[in-house]
């Protein structure tokens, strides 16, 4: 069993879970690192809050909830019979404690705007070697867990797959704080019926309709929280007003930024060359809510008529409105769109993309070309979830789901 040593007396109270008792001394200088204490300053769910008032949470307390569950999973495949070196116990938690380290501030928006395109999970990658290098090689185990080049895959599929302590803290976090019920899965019996079989991780079938719980409510989270329609304008609204901000900086336009904002304002970014750079990692481990938010306000009184009026409108939550539907729009309407915001704006046709963005989005519920989840049977059969489920259709659940959207100001709405 994983108990406490040092830290004994060191527990944090989650509105979620309750106590959290952190393991040992090594998470505990981990946690209070100042990379790690970035998290508190970015939400978990972004611009969500608008749409659900108490989405505020942080990706601080879904970091720590998510090795709450690592450790709960750890102490029930022990009881199983599956031999654990302390070494990997904490590595696995290390692992997951880590895994949203290279967050930015609204990730999604911040990916699509300003950095390159450089996904969240490369960043990640890049500081947790270099913590790995502050701690002397000591997070070696975590970091191979993490990349999954760890020998005991299994370990690796606690962190990242389709059955996580990720993913089942994120829907029980999410579902809680924003109030949305459909999210609430059986967290606790999922991890109770977890099992390793030659090196895989499944799930014993008395869990089975938990598993199916959990899938069904992933699809209705996506739906009516992550990819909302008024989440979608929010984040395309400060995805284009990132944007217009980072074009008036490198044309030496004057413009009030934090200095980590402003690094990223005035760099070309790719991964190749980011990796060995420590302006890189410095400047985006001082990045947070806090210096964009700060920098919007700013801009709500800039001379730049587009840049103050979606500057005005974020803060103010004057949202385009956002229409999603399964089929594309009609090219003859939005060409209509754009003759009205021309003319309602006074807008040139190359900054008509700052006012009217359309798109498609999409997501799986479950993914059968990925990592599986397996039922483990009292015979010992293993079968993959969809095969044996009475609730679950592969061709429906495993089916990614698209929809094509389309933003623009209300005020010119036929």
């Amino acid at each position: 069993m994983i108990q406490s040593a040092v830290n004994s007396r060191k527990i944090i109270n989650d509105p979620v879970y309750g106590f959290i008792g952190i393991p040992n001394d090594q998470i505990f200088k981990l946690i209070e690192h100042p990379y790690f204490q970035r998290l508190r300053r970015i939400k978990q769910l972004g611009m969500t809050h608008l749409v659900y008032p108490g989405a505020l949470h942080t990706r601080f307390s879904h970091s720590l909830g998510a090795m709450h569950l690592m450790i709960q999973a750890l102490n029930v495949l022990e009881m199983k019979g599956k031999k654990l070196t302390e070494e990997e116990k904490s590595g696995a938690m290390v692992a997951i404690l880590l895994h949203d380290i290279g967050h930015g501030p609204y990730s999604h928006a911040l990916e699509n705007s300003i950095v390159g395109k450089i996904k969240h999970e490369e960043i990640s990658d890049i500081i947790f070697k270099q913590l790995n290098d502050i701690s002397e090689g000591n997070l070696g185990v975590a970091l191979a867990i993490f990349d999954h080049s760890y020998p005991k895959k299994f370990l690796s599929q606690l962190v990242a797959s389709q059955l996580d302590m990720d993913r089942l803290d994120y829907l029980t976090r999410d579902s809680f704080f924003t109030g949305v019920s459909e999210g609430v899965i059986g967290t606790e019996r999922i991890i109770k019926m977890l099992d390793v079989i030659k090196d895989n991780l499944v799930v014993e079938n008395k869990g089975i309709y938990s598993v199916e719980k959990f899938i069904i409510a992933r699809r209705i989270m996506y739906w009516q929280v992550y990819l909302h329609k008024t989440v979608i304008s929010a984040e395309n609204m400060l995805i284009n007003l990132l944007r217009r901000a980072s074009f008036l900086s490198k044309n030496g336009v004057p413009l009030f930024t934090t200095p980590a904002l402003q690094y990223f304002f005035s760099k070309s970014l790719a991964v190749d060359n980011i990796r060995d750079d420590p302006e890189f990692i410095n400047y985006f481990t001082h990045l947070d809510d806090y210096d964009v938010l700060t920098s919007i306000k700013n801009w709500m009184s800039h001379t730049d008529k587009i840049l103050s009026f979606l500057s005005k409108a974020l803060v103010n939550r004057q949202l385009f409105r956002c229409s999603l539907q399964a089929e594309p729009f009609d090219y003859f309407y939005i060409e209509n769109l754009k003759d009205r915001i021309s003319e309602n704006y006074g807008i040139d046709e190359k900054d008509l993309s700052y006012f009217l963005y359309h798109d498609t989005t999409s997501n799986y519920a479950y993914n059968l070309k990925a990592d599986k989840i397996n039922i483990l049977f009292k015979t010992g059969k293993v079968s993959e979830i969809t095969e044996v489920s009475d609730q679950l259709d592969a061709s429906m659940v495993s089916q990614a789901v698209t929809k094509h959207f389309i933003c623009y100001p209300k005020d010119v709405e036929n």
